[in-house]
C-alpha cells in the first residue's frame, strides 16, 4: 500500500508541467464590457504594466541576465519583446527557436509576461529585420523604389514573394509559440511588424506598385467609406469629397492628385499586406494582434513621416483594409499626449501605448492612460537602461497600479473610473461622479511647495474609482481634490474619512487615518508630488 502511495506522489510531482498547466478556458483574447475593451489573460482582466525592451537587448541572453530583475524591481508584470525574423529563419524553411525559448523560459521563472514585436518584413519603415536570403536576393524579394526610381532599403507591399515569405515565417513563429505556451499564457499578444510606413516617397514606385495605383479603388474599400462616411477622419472625407464621393474610378479619379492620395494608397497596401500576415497567425494561434505606429510631426508630410502607417487621419484606411488586426497604437515621442490618444480612442479602437520615451512624465502618464482611457496597458521603450530601477517614478506608480489591476477590470462595464493628468500649462481638471463633482489641481497649485514657483512643473496625475456610491479609491502623485455637489439642491459635500493604505491580494489593509492637517482640516484630499500612493475616501451631503 505504500508503495503504491509512493509511486502516485512520484507520478503527481513529476507530471509535466505543460499538464499541469492546462487549466484556462482560453487562450488570451480581447473581450467588450461596455464601451471598455479589456485583454483576458488566465481567464481574468489583465492590465498591462509593461516595458519595451531595446531593439537589440533580446538578442543575447547573456545581456538579458540582470534585465530581468530590473524588471521585477520596477513592478513590470509585461515584457516587450523583439523576434527577429533574420534569427529565426536564417536559412530560408530552417527554423531556429532557442533564443525565444529561452526568453520565454526566463519570463515564466521571473513571473512575468511577454508580448512578442514581430520584426518582419518592416521595422521603423526600414527591412533591416529580414534575412540575409531576402536581402541577397532583391530579384525574387524586391524592394520599394522612391519617386526618382531609386529601390530603398523597404521589402515593397506589392510583392506576393515577399507577403508569402513573411506569411511563412510568422506562421511558422505562431505554431511554435502554440506549442510550447498556449497551456501556460506566457505571450499574452502580439504586435505584427514595427512602425509601417514608407519613406522618402509618400507612395511606393516600384513598377507594380504605380501599376496598381492606375487601377481602379478597390470595391472593398469603397464599400467601407460609404457604410463609415459620418465617422471618417477628416483627411479621408476631404479627399473624397473634393471628388464628388465618386464611388469607382483610380485612386485618383476618387481622392484627387496629391500628397494625401499618395498615402492613402500607399496605406491601404500597407493594411492589406499586413492583413494577409495577421489572418495567417491568428488560424494557427488566435492570440490579441496590434499594429503600432511613429506619430507624424506637426507640419510634416508624407515621406518625411513614415508615410501610410496606422495613423490617426488614416486610421480609416487600415480599418478596412486590415479587419484581423484587433487595434492599432501610437508610439509616442510626442509631447502631447491627450490629443494623439483622443485620436487613436474613436470608432471602438482601444487604447494601448506599446512604446513611449522613458522619463520621469511616464510615471503619471501611467495613470491617466489607464484612468481617463481605460487602456490595455502602458509601456516605455528600452525600459532596461536604468541604471536604478528601484529608484524609477514609473516602478512607483506601477507598484500602486498592480494593486489595483481586479478593481479597473471590476469596474469596466460600470464606467466608474476616470482620470485627470497635470502640469503648469494645465493645472486642473474636473470629474463628475454621479452627485459629486471632483475639482483635481495639480499639488503645486496650493504653493507650499518652493518648487510651486518653477517654471516647469513635473507632471502629476491620479485615477480615481468609484466603488459604491459616495465611495472612491483615489491612486496617484502629485494631485489636491476637493469636492461638491454636482447639483445646488443637494447640498454641501464633506468629507467622511480619507484612509492611506494599500491591497494585499484584493483586500484593502488600512494605514492611517488622514483628518487635521493631512487634510487641510476636511478641505481637501491631498497626495503629495513625489509620492505614490492610494487612498480610501467617503464622501457624504448635508445642508
Amino acid at each position: 500500500m505504500k508503495l503504491r502511495h509512493f509511486i502516485l506522489l512520484t507520478l503527481i510531482t513529476t507530471i509535466s508541467p505543460a499538464v499541469a498547466q492546462k487549466k484556462f478556458n482560453s487562450i488570451p483574447a480581447l473581450r467588450k464590457q461596455g464601451q471598455t475593451t479589456q485583454l483576458i489573460v488566465e481567464d481574468k482582466p489583465f492590465l498591462v504594466l509593461g516595458g519595451e525592451l531595446g531593439n537589440s537587448s533580446a538578442s543575447d541572453l547573456g545581456y538579458m541576465r540582470p534585465v530581468w530583475k530590473k524588471l521585477q524591481d520596477m513592478h513590470c508584470n509585461t515584457v516587450l519583446t523583439p523576434v527577429y525574423w533574420e534569427l529565426i529563419e536564417p536559412e530560408k524553411g530552417r527554423y531556429n527557436f532557442t533564443l525565444l525559448d529561452s526568453l520565454i523560459d526566463n519570463a515564466r521563472e521571473h513571473d512575468l509576461k511577454l508580448i512578442l514585436l514581430w520584426f518582419g518584413s518592416w521595422k521603423n519603415s526600414m527591412s533591416c529585420y529580414v534575412p540575409a536570403w531576402v536581402k541577397k536576393d532583391y530579384k525574387n524579394f524586391p524592394r520599394a523604389h522612391d519617386k526618382n526610381g531609386r529601390p530603398q532599403e523597404i521589402l515593397t507591399p506589392f510583392s506576393n514573394n515577399n507577403l508569402q515569405a513573411d506569411i511563412n515565417a510568422f506562421s511558422a513563429l505562431l505554431k511554435h509559440v502554440k506549442e510550447k505556451d498556449e497551456l501556460y499564457q506566457t505571450v499574452i499578444m502580439i504586435q505584427v511588424e514595427n512602425e509601417i510606413g514608407m519613406l522618402p516617397s509618400a507612395r511606393d514606385y516600384h513598377p507594380d506598385a504605380t501599376k496598381a495605383f492606375q487601377q481602379e479603388v478597390p470595391q472593398s474599400l469603397v464599400q467601407y467609406l460609404k457604410q463609415h462616411k459620418s465617422t471618417l477622419s477628416k483627411n479621408v472625407l476631404d479627399a473624397w469629397g473634393k471628388e464628388g464621393f465618386k464611388t469607382q474610378g483610380t485612386w485618383e479619379q476618387l481622392f484627387g492628385k496629391g500628397l494625401a492620395t499618395d498615402e492613402i494608397f500607399i496605406a491601404w497596401h500597407f493594411a492589406v499586406f499586413t492583413n494577409q500576415v495577421t489572418k495567417a497567425g491568428k488560424k494557427i494561434y488566435p492570440l490579441p494582434m496590434f499594429v503600432n505606429a511613429a506619430l507624424n510631426r506637426p507640419n510634416a508630410i508624407p515621406g518625411d513621416y513614415p508615410s501610410g502607417g496606422p495613423l490617426p487621419h488614416i486610421i480609416d484606411i487600415w480599418k478596412a483594409g486590415a479587419p484581423a488586426v484587433d487595434f492599432l497604437s501610437p508610439d509616442f515621442y510626442n509631447p502631447d499626449f491627450k490629443l494623439w490618444n483622443d485620436r487613436y480612442t474613436r470608432e471602438g479602437n482601444p487604447l494601448f501605448i506599446p512604446e513611449i520615451r522613458f522619463e520621469p512624465s511616464v510615471a503619471a502618464k501611467a495613470f491617466y492612460a489607464i484612468g481617463h482611457y481605460h487602456a490595455l496597458g502602458f509601456s516605455p521603450f528600452s525600459i532596461e537602461s536604468t541604471a536604478t530601477p528601484q529608484d524609477e517614478p514609473l516602478g512607483k506608480s506601477y507598484r500602486v497600479l498592480s494593486q489595483l489591476t481586479s478593481l479597473i477590470g471590476a469596474q469596466a462595464s460600470a464606467n466608474t473610473m476616470d482620470g485627470a493628468l497635470l502640469d503648469k500649462s494645465s493645472p486642473a481638471d474636473t470629474i463628475v461622479f454621479g452627485a459629486y463633482t471632483f475639482t483635481i489641481k495639480h499639488d503645486y497649485t496650493l504653493g507650499w511647495s518652493p518648487k510651486a514657483k518653477e517654471d516647469v512643473w513635473p507632471q502629476t496625475a491620479c485615477l480615481v474609482i468609484e466603488t459604491a456610491p459616495g465611495e472612491f479609491i483615489v491612486a496617484g502623485t502629485g494631485v489636491v481634490i476637493t469636492f461638491s455637489s454636482t447639483h445646488p439642491d443637494q447640498g454641501e459635500t464633506g468629507i467622511l474619512t480619507i484612509e492611506e493604505g494599500n491591497f494585499d491580494h484584493d483586500q484593502w489593509t488600512p494605514a492611517r487615518i488622514l483628518n487635521g492637517d493631512q487634510s487641510h482640516q476636511g478641505r481637501h484630499l491631498r497626495i503629495e508630488t513625489g509620492n505614490f500612493g492610494i487612498q480610501k475616501l467617503k464622501l457624504y451631503q448635508y445642508k
